[in-house]
């Protein structure tokens, strides 16, 4: 599992002219490399009339899955500088395309490059951004009379609560920041004298 990373929290489009060119971004979280390959055929289909749909992911939260394409704009001046942008802001998990609707004047490679690298770092300034840090999942298991104690414990800004589920007991589901969940864990234990003892489901990457 990665120690982090930053992805974007939703689907963006955004629009930049450069001498009458029309840079038209689109950027979008992706699951793996299927989905990527997914989103980036989605805009080809969109913008089948346009002179380029440039792209460029990063589909994995290592940063190792990586890919990028110039369609067509000289070797260098599109899909490399738009992951280059994905990996000095280490976006991962991410997809990119530039679709450019040519308007008559070149541009010229350093030109194109400003262009595409440029376009994908306005789009993400206009993005929410989520910041995935290296969590872990737990599942509590109490008896309704530990459960109001409980809740009053299981507050801060490094511990989400996903689920409770009401049944015979109570089944708690949360996550917790990685490096605070063996100290998480042993004050569960101690708190409540061994009767409620934390199971780990998974470690994750989890935006909080």
């Amino acid at each position: 599992m990665s120690d982090g990373y930053f992805t974007v929290a939703e689907a963006k489009e955004n629009l930049i002219v450069i001498e009458r060119s029309k840079f038209i971004c689109n950027v979008r979280p992706v699951v793996d490399e299927d989905d990527a390959r997914a989103f980036i055929e989605e805009i080809r289909k969109k913008h089948s009339l346009a002179n380029h749909n440039c792209y460029a992911y990063i589909a994995d939260d290592k940063g190792l899955v990586q890919k990028f394409s110039d369609d067509g704009e000289p070797q260098g001046t599109a899909g490399l500088p738009m992951l280059n942008v994905l990996k000095n802001k280490r976006m991962y998990k991410t997809a990119v395309v530039v679709t450019r609707y040519f308007g008559g004047i070149k541009l010229g490679t350093g030109g194109l490059t400003r262009a595409y690298g440029g376009s994908v770092s306005e789009c993400l300034a206009i993005t929410k951004i989520a910041n995935m840090q290296r969590a872990v999942k737990f599942e509590l298991t109490a008896d309704y009379d530990l459960y109001s104690k409980l809740v009053k414990f299981l507050v801060g800004d490094n511990l989400r609560v996903l689920n409770t589920d009401f049944a015979d007991n109570v089944k708690v589901l949360i996550v917790i920041k990685a490096d605070l969940a063996d100290s998480f864990s042993e004050k569960i234990v101690d708190l409540f004298n061994g009767k409620l003892v934390p199971v780990k489901v998974e470690e994750l990457s989890f935006a909080f």
